[in-house]
């Protein structure tokens, strides 16, 4: 068994927060290793979640837009016809050019790389056993960072079998566009793959246990993204529960049940996307000591991403919170500045969350539900993208702007948005709430013209109207 001493850090997991750590840690000045069991680096979210599934998003709303819209701005196209095959490449190239690029990233600044499956054998060793030749390798280090990301939830009655019953990893490369696609789960996930099959050409059902798809958005955001995505053509079964799923003559049968009774629906796919939870298994914590909620398997640490035993933190997927990869970046930033004793810190109010569908979803801070129950006294402000010129151009008229902001104060509490380029508008969002600024910030400030971000500056107006006459 080979021994390698004298790391600062190792770090579990090749992921948007372990990869991220890693590079900060050797800015910092440690020496690092980063273990990852897969053949290609960057995690689930380069390889099986963020990058492809948006890569079919872009590729699925150019179709739709040729095949449907062209013709609107004068595009003459003929007849539109997909070809899938062409689109998974593209979409493995986004991926490959990508994960590629992370390995560059962690060799240019001297991260150590080892390829394997890893397992905590004490506070400050770890036993990686390569996949290629099963040679275990035990690592030594001063401090050692989880960052091994999440799996989908698995639901009684609904086991995965890869091909009918299947998990947003498969359903990121089907061969052929179903005809039928059932979805457990009206959250982002199951929103977002629902949207790539719909534009091209699949009969979709959402099927949710809960009254509203994505549900911890603001309400107002839930009941238009709904119209919307029903103009598009999915449709919803809200407040269902699914019992079970069977398998014949190669569909899925799934049985229902609401309010109304026991139904069932037919379909070629059916997609399970109720969430995800931590992967932790055989990481070896239990052996070790490390702490975990043992309703959720998350690993419980304290403000510095530190777990109950020393030397040992975790970040990301693992720990409460989101299950975003911008979020578990700024963990492993925070938690490398952390262990070199810088004060390394997370603004949690400040983290925006995104829903790729068209239109797009974007928010940050709290939502009108949040701020009525803390009992806080709040303004809003609204404005409609119909009303930007540059929404407008586009044919992209659908949505709006909603700020939200203490009534007293002016200070932003929160803003959400549904409409086109929702998700890079929400950056100067974030950026007010994190310096703190008014509603009257982003309304005095100058926006350029025509942009789709001066709805957010007339939202703003419409927040001080309300704050002028509150009194």
């Amino acid at each position: 068994m080979v021994q390698k001493q004298n790391y600062d850090l190792i770090v579990i997991g090749s992921g948007p927060g372990g990869y991220v750590a890693a590079v900060r840690a050797i800015q910092l000045g440690f020496k690092v290793a980063c273990v990852e069991k897969s053949a290609r680096l960057g995690g689930i979210c380069l390889n099986v979640g963020c990058i492809p599934s948006k890569a079919l998003l872009d590729s699925s709303e150019y179709f739709h837009l040729a095949k449907d819209h062209f013709a609107d701005h004068g595009i003459r196209t003929g007849e539109v016809s997909l070809d899938l095959a062409a689109m998974m490449t593209r979409k493995e190239q986004v991926v490959e050019e990508l994960t590629g690029q992370v390995k560059k990233l962690l060799e240019g600044n001297k991260v150590d790389i080892v390829h394997g499956t890893a397992r905590l054998e004490a506070p400050d060793r770890v036993t990686v056993v390569k996949g290629d030749s099963g040679e275990p390798v035990t690592l030594q280090a001063k401090n050692i960072l989880l960052a091994t990301g999440s799996m989908p939830v698995t639901v009684p009655g609904l086991p995965f079998d890869g091909k009918h019953i299947v998990s947003s990893t498969e359903a990121l490369s089907f061969d052929s566009v179903p005809e039928h696609m059932g979805i457990v789960g009206g959250g982002y996930i199951g929103l977002e793959l629902g949207s790539v099959w719909q534009r091209l050409g699949a009969q979709v059902t959402v099927i949710e246990m809960l009254p509203n798809i994505a549900a911890t958005l603001d309400g107002q955001i839930i009941r238009a993204l709904e119209r919307l995505l029903k103009q598009q053509g999915l449709a919803f079964r809200l407040r269902t529960k699914v019992s079970e799923a069977q398998i014949s003559d190669d569909k899925v049968r799934v049985t229902l049940e609401s309010d109304d009774g026991e139904t069932t629906l037919d379909c070629d796919k059916l997609l399970v996307a109720v969430g995800r939870r931590p992967l932790t298994q055989g990481l070896g914590l239990k052996e070790i000591g490390v702490e975990t909620d043992p309703q959720t398997g998350q690993v419980l640490v304290d403000e510095t991403y530190r777990t109950n035993i020393p030397g040992v933190y975790a970040i990301g997927d693992l720990t409460p919170g989101p299950m975003l990869a911008h979020k578990a970046s700024a963990e492993g930033i925070a938690a490398a500045e952390c262990m070199a004793g810088l004060p390394g810190e997370v603004n949690y109010d400040a983290i925006p969350a995104v829903i790729y569908t068209w239109p797009e979803v974007a928010s940050v801070g709290l939502t009108e539900e949040q701020v009525k129950e803390r009992d806080i006294p709040y303004c809003t402000g609204a404005y409609p993208f119909s009303g930007a010129g540059r929404a407008r151009c586009m044919g992209e008229k659908e949505g709006f702007v909603k700020l939200i902001a203490h009534s007293e104060t002016d200070r932003i509490l929160g803003v959400h948005i549904i409409g086109p380029r929702a998700a890079d508008m929400i950056a100067e969002c974030v950026l007010a709430m994190e310096f703190g600024a008014s509603s009257e910030d982003i309304a005095r400030t100058v926006h350029g013209h025509p942009t789709f971000s001066e709805a957010l500056q007339e939202a703003a107006m419409a927040v001080r109207k309300c704050s002028i006459y509150a009194s």
